[in-house]
């Protein structure tokens, strides 16, 4: 069997799919390891690594790609609209692609590519379950771009982030808003922590406070219904649900000098969180990092990409943050493949078993359809009849699954030491760990 791993096309994008670390474990499972030539350049993997690794190094992107039982990549079908058709142009009856494929977008984009016959993986729609933790690339990448977040906020905002006691005065810690308290949100609470913060943190969904208040945060109550949905997922509220939130969080927005957003909806545009208005009440020097910038963003003045400064307010657009730390990016999605690829390769062979939960849930086209349930449904098709092999498997809620998990994932947990959660909690005189606002 050939795994192939090929150079990613996606603009800007510096990640690879497979590390050098992760070549010894697929050499296990009875594969050969094909790289294209550099590969993993961008994110300090150097062909020589591989090489040493066991790996076999490939000039032509076409040959590994025409060779491979399995392709590899980072971004491919709807995740790299611009870029990634030659390679899909490529695929053949009975080849597996497993990428981040972003399917929920446009499936019926997917529903084309199911007529190549190859079986393509998104590894978005890994299913939040205990043992899918060490596959789920969505809370890996989103630990990333939780930390790199408060990183950006604090490179862009006039003031230092720790209350500081001086001969030339007293500086007082920056009050650091967190929306969402996923697993972006959770890295984000740890990190501004870190950096001495005084950090409050909101989520509709109200058994997270508990995470929340683990890692340092105060976490902002407010007399809203729960917006609590399967599996501890959020899910999707009415515009009415919207419009009250926006109301009562105008008070503790506009007593914040950073916000960062993450609330993002598979498939969707992300709601509007942050309105002008609070961008106005925001006081001059403030910073917003909008994580759902790629989904049409949190906040309704930003630009995705870009960074623009508008009623004295740094607005922050960021796109693909995983990528700016490319080293451990990379090592995190390879880890996250390595152990999916033990579940779908038996004695050296492709053994699709679709009575386990994390494949058929992954699964977007099989046999030259499209059979992913809630890709089915939003492209209006009919539900398809499951064969008595085939596990009934529940699709992950449409709803802020792309920065939402029930519980602390292992990559947020271990952020939430207990010298974190012993820090002081009246950094700005205040003991209480929840901060409450009703109508």
């Amino acid at each position: 069997m050939i795994i192939g791993v090929t150079k990613e096309t996606f603009p800007g994008e510096q990640r690879v799919a497979i590390v050098p670390a992760s070549i010894s474990a697929l050499k296990k499972l009875g594969a050969e390891v094909h790289v294209e030539q550099n590969s993993g350049e961008a994110a300090g993997f150097l062909d020589q690594t591989y090489l040493d690794a066991g790996a076999k190094i490939v000039e032509s992107r076409n040959d590994i790609i025409g060779a491979s039982d399995i392709l590899l990549q980072v971004r491919a079908a709807v995740a790299n609209p611009e870029t990634g058709d030659s390679d899909l142009n490529q695929l053949k009856n009975g080849q597996s692609l497993i990428a981040q494929c972003d399917p929920l977008s446009d499936p019926a984009k997917m529903q084309e590519l199911a007529a190549k016959q190859a079986d393509i993986f998104a590894l978005e729609l890994v299913p939040r379950i205990t043992r899918a933790q060490s596959m789920d690339v969505l809370s890996s990448m989103a630990t990333i771009a939780g930390y790199k977040a408060v990183l950006l906020a604090a490179s862009h905002s006039p003031q230092m982030f720790p209350m500081m006691m001086t001969a030339a005065g007293t500086l007082k810690p920056a009050r650091v808003f967190i929306l969402g308290a996923g697993v972006a949100g959770l890295q984000a609470i740890a990190t501004a922590k870190r950096l001495g913060a005084v950090v409050h943190a909101y989520d509709v969904r109200p058994a997270v406070k508990e995470q929340v208040e683990s890692l340092g945060g105060k976490f902002v109550e407010m007399d809203l219904d729960t917006a609590e949905g399967q599996g501890g997922y959020a899910r999707e509220m009415d515009e009415e649900f919207y419009r009250k939130q926006r109301e009562l969080m105008l008070k503790v927005i506009a007593e914040s000098d950073v916000i960062i957003t993450t609330a993002a909806i598979p498939g969707k545009k992300a709601p509007i969180l942050v309105t002008e208005e609070m961008v106005q009440a925001m006081p001059a020097g403030g910073v917003i990092v909008d994580l759902a910038a790629e989904r049409g963003g949190n906040c309704e003045l930003t630009e995705a990409g870009e960074v623009i400064q508008i009623h004295d307010v740094t607005i922050i657009g960021p796109l693909n943050i995983p990528s700016d730390i490319p080293r451990h990016a990379s090592q995190m999605y390879s880890n996250n493949v390595t152990t999916f690829l033990k579940s779908l390769i038996k004695d050296g062979k492709i053994n699709l078993d679709l009575t386990d939960e994390v494949l058929a849930g992954t699964l977007v086209t099989h046999k030259g359809e499209l059979v992913h349930p809630l890709c089915r449904k939003i492209a209006g098709l009919p539900e398809l009849e499951t064969t008595p092999e085939a596990a009934e498997v529940e699709p992950p809620a449409e709803a802020d699954a792309k920065e939402s998990s029930p519980t602390a994932t292992p990559e947020s947990s271990e952020n939430a030491s207990e010298s974190e959660a012993d820090q002081s909690k009246d950094d700005a005189g205040d003991n209480d760990d929840t901060y409450k606002i009703q109508s």
